[in-house]
């Protein structure tokens, strides 16, 4: 009775909150996948071609994690400032692509003026889109004086939007075997690593902080206003939630205690869901479906998925409640987002469709090139 009553911990403001950005941030990270296809198939902008996974990059995956894992582990306070400086442009590049089409919407509701001002890296550079990357800039570096949780979320948010939107998986069958190697890779780092490398390895490099290298520079050249730089940083390679939250308090934690889960474990299922998508869209389009298919059958793959991942996230959550231990969250969040996709396309007769899949979005943006 004890254990259950645990249980309504997930009651708490930081848990909730957690679950309901996860649950939006990989929804949205699918359906900008989709809009930014759409919008490079429109265009046929061969500039900024997404990636699409193939069997012998799905394998890789969990290998090169594995190494900048124990890269991480071993010599994270070596090079903290190089991978604090790595993620800081990374950051606003992810934010200047999730926020660039608000301004094209602004754009066209309003006939705004956006006069040309030179080109970048084959694009266009209008002045609102260097107001945009100058909004950007700051933003990070907001971030990076004052190391705020909030701020480090809204990047890490960022650079899950992006990293879905620029890779892609081609069909289920990649999907699975990426997901299934992942779901190896999540359980033995955080169950079985600290047998052989005397502790745990996950939670060790994920609860570690950087080194900020602007506090270090300032702290060099005896720069004013020093105490008002963050010495070390959360990266925003997580989400972070204070315990305390909205006034939350969960016994035995104290006031510097954050509830965190990492971007795998929303960018991963939200390559699951980008995909379900594009197969959910391209069967929206398809002249050949009959218009006599149940209601039950013309339901998205894509809300399954997403309902699943939430029963997963929420699985992961009261697990670590229960065990007082770290959980690896795609341990839950594997069977709970492909075992539904999975069993209702064999329903359905679309498991075929599905495994093989129907090619890349950019099918004919290839064949144009090729040409």
């Amino acid at each position: 009775m004890e254990s259950l009553w645990k249980l309504t911990y997930l009651l708490e403001p930081a848990s909730l909150v957690l679950i309901a950005t996860a649950i939006s941030v990989a929804y949205a990270s699918a359906s900008r996948a989709l809009d930014y296809g759409k919008e490079m198939e429109r265009n046929l902008d061969f500039s900024e071609a997404s990636i699409t996974l193939d069997r012998s990059q799905a394998l890789m995956i969990p290998l090169a994690s594995s190494c900048s894992l124990l890269l991480m582990f071993y010599l994270f306070s070596s090079v903290s400032h190089l991978v604090t400086a790595f993620t800081t442009v990374a950051s606003a590049m992810a934010l200047f692509f999730c926020l660039s089409p608000y301004i094209t919407y602004l754009k066209s509701q309003y006939n705004l003026v956006d006069p040309f001002v030179s080109r970048c890296c084959s694009k266009s550079f209008t002045r609102l889109r260097g107001l945009l990357m100058l909004f950007c800039i700051c933003t990070v570096l907001a971030w990076l004086v004052s190391g705020h949780w909030l701020l480090n979320n809204l990047l890490g948010i960022s650079i899950c939007i992006a990293f879905v939107s620029h890779v892609r998986l081609p069909n289920i069958k990649i999907c699975a075997l990426l997901l299934v190697c992942l779901f190896v890779y999540d359980i033995f780092w955080v169950f079985f690593s600290e047998r052989f490398f005397g502790a745990n390895v996950m939670v060790s490099v994920a609860t570690q902080k950087a080194s900020n290298p602007v506090h270090t520079v300032a702290n060099k050249l005896s720069l004013p206003g020093l105490q008002l730089i963050t010495k070390k940083l959360e990266l925003p390679v997580k989400l972070v939630f204070p315990r305390n939250l909205l006034g939350g308090i969960v016994p035995g934690s104290s006031p510097g205690d954050y509830m965190m889960l990492g971007l795998g474990d929303m960018a991963i299922p939200g390559m699951l869901l980008a995909l379900v998508l594009f197969f959910d869209n391209r069967k929206h389009k398809d002249v050949n479906v009959p218009s006599d298919v149940s209601p039950s059958k013309r339901r998205n793959y894509v809300w399954y998925a997403l309902t699943g991942y939430g029963v997963g996230l929420v699985a992961a959550l009261a697990a670590g409640i229960l065990s007082q231990s770290p959980q690896p969250a795609l341990l839950y969040l594997v069977p709970s987002t492909l075992g539904p996709v999975m069993y209702l396309s064999w329903l359905r007769n679309e498991l075929w469709e599905l495994w093989e899949g129907s090619g890349p979005i950019l099918n004919e943006k290839t064949r144009l090139l090729e040409v």
